[in-house]
């Protein structure tokens, strides 16, 4: 029985990645996907982390393992946003619930409008799964902009 490799798995995450960008080619839309997509991660969790500390453990983790199956980098590198998010959340305190609410709204609200200027629905209404996808899309942008390749 062959066991996957990160090799092996790259191509598809290079395959959900390219097809995600398909529907994210205006820079403006771009942009503001590469502010509101970390935005409705840190508000989702936070909500989640609002109902139960536990419960937003068990969601992040649950991504991780859709992460591990795509790619080892994917992994590390959303597992060390995962840690900065539950940091951020955690200082939040009293805030957490109601801050969290408005940034969630807020963020899609931007999501649907930078959408409106591609002329292009959101993959997700394609395959739920790219609600996972865009967030490595987003890691991609950023690690271009610094010269890196993913």
């Amino acid at each position: 029985m062959n066991t996957p490799t990160d090799e092996n798995l790259t191509p598809r995450i290079e395959t959900l990645i390219a097809h995600y960008s398909e529907s994210h080619l205006n820079p403006v839309n771009e942009a503001i996907h590469c502010v509101c997509v970390p935005l409705i991660m840190f508000s989702l969790v936070g909500l989640i982390y609002a109902l139960h500390p536990v419960a937003a453990m068990l969601f992040l983790l649950a991504s991780l393992v859709y992460y591990a199956r795509l790619s080892w980098r994917a992994v590390v590198l959303m597992g060390a946003w995962s840690l900065a998010l539950l940091a951020a959340i955690a200082a939040m305190g009293e805030h957490l619930l109601w801050g969290c609410s408005t940034v969630f709204v807020v963020a899609w609200i931007g999501q649907f409008i930078g959408h409106k200027i591609e002329g292009k629905k959101p993959s997700f209404f394609e395959d739920i799964q790219y609600l996972w996808v865009g967030p490595l899309f987003v890691a991609q942008v950023h690690l271009r902009r610094l010269g890196w390749h993913w």
